[in-house]
């Protein structure tokens, strides 16, 4: 269980998450990266549910990222499609964000592709604490991106007990 957020504001986007890992009711780690930045297609990926499943699909997006020059749109596709028709995929647990400077999706083995309207996404078990908070400082506050990440996280870690305070946050800014 995890919380990961992502939040798309002016020439910015950012992607944050906490670092809970939980194993039923247990807390077996605080502090693992659940956030990570692809530095060779400057994409942002971000995952909730099994690690070892959402680490395997994190390799399969770099993966059609590679084979189709680091176009976001057509890797996500291709990789929905895969993991939805594959045997051995489709039984993977987990939900996936990814970001680049022009384009957010949150990617689901049922062969979900959802582009955020307002340029906010949230996935997890705390994602809907996150999202509202995200989407209220959005509408009501001048904050930067990486500050309403970071304050949708807390907020979702003082509600959510599969979710804590231990933050990672990556950042992409557009070059205009």
């Amino acid at each position: 269980m995890t919380t990961i957020v992502s939040v798309r504001r002016g020439d910015q986007v950012v992607v944050g998450g906490d670092g809970q890992v939980s194993l039923g009711n247990t807390v077996m780690k605080g502090s693992a990266r659940k956030v990570n930045v692809l530095p060779k297609h400057q994409v942002i990926t971000g995952f909730a549910g099994s690690t070892a499943d959402a680490i395997t699909l994190r390799d399969l997006f770099e993966q059609q990222l590679d084979k189709h020059q680091g176009n976001i749109t057509t890797a996500v596709i291709q990789l929905a499609r895969e993991w939805r028709s594959d045997r051995v995929l489709r039984r993977l647990e987990a939900l996936m964000l990814v970001a680049n400077k022009e384009k957010t999706y949150l990617i689901s083995g049922s062969g979900d592709i959802i582009e955020p309207e307002d340029g906010v996404i949230a996935i997890g078990s705390g994602g809907n604490y996150a999202l509202s908070a995200a989407r209220a400082l959005v509408d009501n506050t001048d904050l930067s991106a990486r500050d309403i990440v970071e304050k949708s996280l807390q907020i979702a870690s003082g509600i959510c007990v599969f979710t804590n305070d231990n933050l990672t946050i990556e950042q992409l800014e557009s070059a205009g």
